[in-house]
């Protein structure tokens, strides 16, 4: 009985109040040849990162770019002008954010652990620990769909490089800059063309903010609140289902088409 009761759970969709809308401003749309990215940008974490891949979205540095370098059950890396390892763009290089700080009503705490919590930002996973003045020190949590700035072995090294998971990886907390996470279009970053380089490598064709698009081509999804009642309900439903094993990896954004 308790099984079914959790499938149920699992199962039930959200209402249209347990989503909310982007925000245009922190929504990269990215068109691939193997379909459309959304990604929604997290400054809060990261705002020199989101910074510099608006800044080069707008001056069309990213269009038509390969992913020169996919792993499979790891990443796919792109944003190299030079379309390999090591290019970077005609701005300066940024310094490491591998950590933030926020208010504790600014995340989403998915579980509590002795040693720390694990939780979301917006749709972008994280790790951290609550700290003596109410805030969460946080860094990111290399899930899928979670987007991080590639560097070479100095930290202060990111660039425009960019890399989407397709796989968890978390060594990579810590290590790298989280700077968002798909909402949608997962499935076009799994079907990109594996190699190093690939063969026949895929493109990032276009890639260009939301804020800039005419209302008629921006994204016309919401996505799942964290911080809403149902939300919270599917999400207490996975925790008793993987008990112990549970990671905010588990945790998918579900999306849906207003109206």
């Amino acid at each position: 009985m308790i099984a079914l009761a959790l499938a149920a759970a699992l199962a039930a969709p959200l209402a249209a109040s347990d989503f909310r809308p982007l925000d245009p401003e922190n929504t990269l749309v990215i068109e691939t040849t193997k379909g459309r990215v959304v990604v929604e940008m997290a400054p809060a974490m990261a705002p020199k990162a989101a910074e510099r891949v608006k800044r080069l979205a707008r001056e069309g540095v990213y269009d038509g770019l390969q992913f020169h370098r996919v792993i499979d059950g790891f990443v796919a890396q792109t944003g190299n002008p030079n379309n390999r390892d090591g290019g970077t763009s005609k701005h300066p290089d940024l310094p490491p954010e591998f950590q933030f700080r926020a208010p504790a009503e600014a995340v989403s705490v998915a579980v509590e652990r002795s040693d720390g919590i694990e939780g979301l930002l917006g749709a972008t996973p994280f790790a951290g620990v609550r700290q003596a003045d109410g805030r969460v020190r946080g860094w990111g949590a290399y899930c899928p769909g979670v987007v991080g700035m590639g560097r070479q072995a100095d930290p202060g090294t990111a660039n425009s490089e960019i890399f989407f998971m397709r796989a968890p990886a978390r060594r990579l907390d810590h290590e790298y800059t989280v700077w968002g996470r798909v909402v949608d279009g997962q499935a076009a970053v799994n079907a990109v063309a594996v190699g190093e380089p690939p063969k026949v490598p895929d493109l990032m064709l276009k890639v260009r903010v939301a804020a800039d698009l005419p209302d008629a081509e921006r994204p016309k999804i919401h996505v799942a609140d964290a911080r809403s009642p149902g939300f919270a309900a599917r999400l207490a439903a996975l925790k008793a289902e993987k008990g112990a094993a549970f990671s905010i990896c588990d945790v998918e954004i579900a999306v849906r088409a207003p109206g």
